[in-house]
């Protein structure tokens, strides 16, 4: 340890700090969507708003917000400044009468806008996201360019750029921009070959073939489940004290990996995955997808039961409004939404759409509520469950059998253990294990379940308390949110007779054309994925006080584009992948950003570090023990003694996987919620307790600690080391430097340049002489110097 400590100084230059700046972005005319709805959401709901209105006034409607007061004010006056006393207020300095009364005041730039707003007429208008999703105009302004017919997205953004007098950014290098693509569509490095190869390749069509190339690589599927599996919260346990495996889990991984690799219709994947056993025609694949509802927390021993039984549906009514609508209804469980137009009846309403499932639990009313058999072959789910309950009888009956007889010899002595045991006991152990043997071999899934074709009344509960009383007028039926206008759900129960019929009828609604939030919220989502941040920089909130769309004529072209491409995702991609705005580089302009310091209008493609599966994932590749094995069971990566024992009992639900099988893709790790893989959990994995649209980039010691100190990385750069020296020569015949020029090769996927190749030479010679280290470590330790590097974990 004393060693790894002594070299940490060697390292330093190799850490970045990044600094969070203020934002400005000169804007022109105050735009209602942009500018003033979320300024009063989040400065004036608070007190003005739907759910509180101090002084009789509330700002969420413009008739409210434009009438007379008792006391003889108008907040807003529509065209006249002067006589608006909301800019009274917001500038006074007078503590009595200034708004907010509490926390900062309102910049000068939300003044101005709120001034030019009125000033113009105060027009009010529907919420940006809940208008009908119409596909915009593309701006005829530069619709063709020298080089032909532009981009879309192009025309969209460098309409933008213009409209702020920003200039167009330059495009970035073959070997950067292919790295950036690489790692963002399949969330692995390039190969050196693969970089050779498109440097080399001078033909117009150079660029489409690598996108093309890397969209049908199976690891794309592999990378963009992994944002999927993000906001489903998945984990392969339950959490809380004991946090026990939920068995078969992994088939939904795998599922949604598939889903993506075979660019699986949007609508079809949400279907499937909120109502595949309510379909016409069950599939194994399409049960295996109702997992979405079993991968939350669950207590397996709850103090108060109805209390733990409304929690789950909550966290299903949150996850899905949030993944599918990006809206926060589950902020209306207790009370009407304090800021978006969610009355809480909406939220039971949705509710109530759920409210058949079984609990996790509920292994009494319902034996087959979490693991159900597949179907195999041309046999239907139901045929496959009575088949499994058949087996599960007669099983149960041997294993009686057993008992019973060991209890026999147990009472009548050696004589009846004589007898049985010529007879009986052999026989049945046998049928034990040939029906075990029989029941492992049938594929299992992690499955929904109901009640039968009859839910239960669903009531709106005062304060979202359980226990308290309920009454008819209370009483609701399923239904959409009542914001989006929407017509009164049709609910047929499926032929089967398992269940309602309820959850089908919402999946198709969330993904019909008469719903305006899916196909942008998915559309924002597959830009946020590209590009570090979405359109939205709320992904999962669209709602008043979420971020408005920096552009929302493009959001919405690339929304109708979803729709008319049958919801298959692939095609945006690839339109996406081939723009200017993604191939831009990520140069700085020390201009720009004066004007536009968070980038709002893509003058420049924004630089972001490795996620932390990619970064396990890289360390893997460059040492060569990455292993490429697609699907099956979680793999359990070792895991330090000490962190072990931040387990109530130590190591407990923790396997022992293989070298081999250790060095898997960081998707098919294992994920134990109350124990997280140690470098994946430094850099910032999803919070698996609830959905997570955006992760946390944090800097911080143990990042730096962890890369250098961990067991992880010392093995790994042992292994690199090993690899380096064979492929410079063999470990007898590799001298010095050509292994420090292969090993910045392999790293880095570039050419090394002669100085970084003498700075390497230096390193290791003030290892070995310095601090006394042997020619073999003094490799390793230059070779965990290279992981070490900006430049491997970040991306211009």
């Amino acid at each position: 340890m004393s060693q790894r400590i002594s070299i940490t100084a060697a390292f330093g230059a190799a850490l970045a700090v990044f600094f969070s700046c203020s934002y400005s972005l000169q804007v022109t005319a105050a735009d209602f969507s942009r500018d003033i709805q979320p300024l009063l959401a989040k400065r004036c709901f608070a007190c003005h708003g739907p759910d509180t209105q101090e002084a009789g006034l509330r700002f969420d409607t413009a008739a409210s917000a434009t009438a007379e007061l008792d006391s003889g004010y108008q907040a807003i006056v529509p065209g006249d400044v002067d006589s608006s006393e909301i800019l009274s207020r917001v500038t006074s300095s007078d503590p009595d009468l200034q708004m907010p009364p509490e926390g900062a005041r309102l910049t000068a730039d939300e003044v101005s806008a709120l001034r030019s707003w009125i000033d113009e007429g105060a027009h009010w208008k529907e919420h940006w996201a809940f208008r009908p999703l119409v596909s915009p105009n593309v701006p005829e302004r530069s619709a063709k360019s020298s080089a032909g017919e532009m981009n879309p997205i192009d025309i969209f953004i460098q309409a933008g750029l213009a409209e702020h007098s920003l200039p167009v950014p330059p495009k970035a290098d073959r070997r950067t921009l292919l790295r950036r693509a690489t790692y963002n569509v399949t969330g692995l490095p390039p190969s050196e070959q693969e970089v050779q190869d498109f440097v080399a390749d001078t033909s117009p069509q150079a660029w489409e073939r690598v996108v093309d190339r890397l969209l049908a690589s199976p690891h794309y599927g592999e990378q963009w489940a992994r944002h999927w599996l993000d906001l489903v919260r998945y984990a392969d346990t339950n959490s809380y004290e004991r946090d026990g495996n939920k068995p078969h889990s992994w088939r939904y991984r795998d599922y949604v990996i598939q889903s993506f690799n075979d660019d699986k219709p949007f609508d079809d994947f949400v279907i499937e995955q909120l109502a595949g056993d309510e379909i016409p025609e069950p599939t194994a694949e399409s049960l295996i997808a109702t997992g979405y509802y079993r991968l939350g927390i669950w207590d397996d021993e709850p103090a108060d039961k109805l209390q733990h039984r409304y929690d789950q549906l909550d966290d299903v009514v949150a996850t899905t409004a949030k993944t599918f609508l990006a809206m926060t209804v589950d902020c209306a469980r207790c009370h009407d939404h304090k800021i978006d137009p969610i009355l809480q009846r909406d939220y039971y309403s949705l509710l109530a759409f759920f409210q058949n499932i079984t609990p996790m639990g509920d292994r009494q009313m319902n034996p087959d509520f979490i693991e159900q058999p597949l179907p195999e072959g041309e046999m239907t789910p139901t045929e496959a469950k009575d088949i499994a309950r058949d087996r599960n009888r007669r099983l149960q009956e041997a294993r009686g059998e057993v008992k019973a007889i060991k209890q026999r010899i147990k009472e009548h002595g050696e004589q009846a253990r004589d007898e049985l045991t010529k007879k009986d006991l052999e026989a049945w152990h046998e049928k034990v294990r040939q029906l075990e043997q029989e029941k492992a071999q049938m594929a299992a899934a992690l499955v929904v379940t109901e009640y039968g074709t009859t839910a239960p009344d669903t009531f709106v509960l005062y304060r979202g308390n359980p226990h308290a009383e309920t009454s008819p007028e209370l009483l609701v039926e399923p239904a959409f949110p009542s914001v989006l206008k929407a017509a009164t759900p049709t609910i047929e129960p499926p032929e089967n007779g398992h269940s309602t019929g309820r959850r089908l009828a919402l999946a198709k609604w969330i993904v019909s054309a008469e719903n305006p939030l899916t196909a942008r919220v998915l559309a924002n989502r597959i830009w946020q994925y590209h590009f570090g941040r979405g359109i939205v920089r709320s992904p999962s909130n669209f709602g008043f006080a979420g971020d408005p769309p920096t552009h929302p004529e493009l959001l919405d072209w690339m929304a109708t584009e979803l729709l008319r491409q049958d919801w298959q995702i692939k095609g945006l991609q690839k339109t996406i992948l081939m723009s200017a705005a993604y191939q831009a580089a990520s140069t700085p302009n020390e201009e720009a950003y004066a004007q536009d310091s968070r980038n709002e209008s893509f003058w420049r493609f924004d630089m972001r570090r490795l996620s932390a599966e990619e970064l396990r994932d890289s360390v893997h590749i460059v040492s060569g023990a990455f292993n490429p094995k697609m699907f099956g069971p979680g793999t359990y990566p070792a895991i330090p003694k000490e962190v072990l024992a931040t387990q109530s009992k130590p190591g407990k639900g923790w396997g022992n996987s293989s070298p081999e099988e250790q060095a898997r893709r960081s998707v098919y790790v294992h994920v134990k919620r109350s124990l997280i893989t140690p470098i994946l959990a430094d850099f910032d994995l999803a919070d698996t307790d609830t959905t997570c649209p955006v992760r946390f980039v944090t800097t911080q010691p143990t990042q730096a600690l962890g890369m250098m100190n961990s067991e992880f990385m010392q093995q790994q750069s042992k292994v690199f080391a090993e690899r380096i020296a064979g492929e410079a020569g063999g470990p007898d015949m590799a001298d010095t430097k050509s292994c420090v020029r292969r090993a910045i090769e392999v790293a880095l996927v570039r050419e090394p340049t002669d100085d970084e190749v003498q700075h390497g030479l230096a390193l290791i010679n003030e290892l070995e002489t310095t601090e006394g280290i042997s020619p073999g470590r003094s490799l390793e330790l230059y070779c965990l110097f290279l992981l070490n590097l900006n430049e491997f974990a970040y991306l211009d």
